[in-house]
């Protein structure tokens, strides 16, 4: 399969369960707002070192806020057991510390929820206030007033959508990554967690050549450089530099929309000349997120 005269590999993303949660932070300007975000998403990139997955999900106009300032919404993904702690640590030290800062939860509908109690942090001179319809706290804190929900509710999600970008130079392939991350970026119900998300070393579990334990090393298969020292390389002929894109997402179908939105924008980078994924030949995870389906 060719999309624009990039070959579209004929394999799938292998995707797994996850539970997620949403969290609006509100401030003054879309600038402080994601300014929080970005603190509280630190960290996060991937649960084979870190303690929990999260990204930005986008910005929010006042219209879409509960208290009608600019905000941005962020994904949070962990286990069940782990995401509670994870929202509230990252609220409590990221986000009530960052001037102007409110925060709400961003999947109200959600049947599970959990709790989180920030307000102890009033010292007994917190009190509660409706904002938008909803039952938030006030905590007083030296610029002001903190303001913000504490129920909030989680999804079972799906982690581990990706596809590689690969190109004939670093910077074709560095340009296809970020389209398709600006791409992403538009997706309603997705995160890309790693830097700028986008990720420069891909992983496998393990390690094949040191006798102590490791957690994850470098994709030997996918690395350009070493092309011609390994027999079972997935670098085709002419590449030099590989990107790769993960997506987590609230459900399939909008990771799905994510590696279609990423992919269709990263074939148009000349010097893309190839798409492919990642998978562990369905030992990960329930979710085959097959390249050629998803662009058909």
């Amino acid at each position: 399969m060719e999309l624009n005269g990039v070959t579209i590999d004929n394999t799938f993303a292998e995707g797994f369960p996850i539970w997620v949660s949403r969290v609006i932070i509100t401030a003054v300007t879309r600038e402080y707002a994601m300014k929080a975000a970005t603190e509280a998403t630190g960290f996060a990139t991937s649960a084979i070192g870190c303690p929990c997955e999260a990204g930005i999900e986008g910005y929010l106009s006042g219209d879409e806020t509960p208290d009608g300032r600019p905000g941005v919404s962020i994904m949070i993904c962990a286990s069940k057991k782990k995401l509670p702690e994870q929202v509230m640590e990252r609220i409590a030290e990221c986000v009530l510390t960052a001037a102007t800062t409110s925060v709400f939860n961003g999947l109200p509908e959600a049947e599970e929820k959990f709790d989180i109690k920030i307000h102890f942090f009033g010292d007994k001179f917190e009190s509660k206030v409706e904002i938008g319809g909803r039952a938030c706290w006030k905590i007083p804190i030296m610029e002001g007033d903190y303001v913000g929900e504490e129920v909030f509710g989680m999804v079972k999600g799906v982690a581990g959508g990706n596809f590689f970008v690969m190109a004939e130079n670093q910077m074709a392939a560095l340009l296809g990554a970020q389209a398709a991350s600006d791409a992403i970026l538009e997706v309603k119900g997705t995160i890309t967690s790693f830097p700028g998300g986008i990720v420069a070393s891909g992983s496998k579990v393990g390690s094949k050549n040191y006798k102590f334990p490791i957690p994850a090393t470098t994709n030997e298969q996918y690395c350009p450089s070493i092309r011609d020292k390994v027999p079972d390389t997935k670098v085709p002929e002419g590449v030099k530099s590989i990107y790769e894109l993960v997506i987590n997402g609230v459900d399939e179908a909008a990771v799905k929309k994510a590696m279609a939105a990423g992919i269709k924008a990263a074939v148009k980078v000349p010097g893309v000349t190839f798409i492919s994924a990642g998978n562990y030949e369905g030992k990960l995870g329930p979710f085959q997120l097959k390249l050629h389906e998803i662009l058909a």
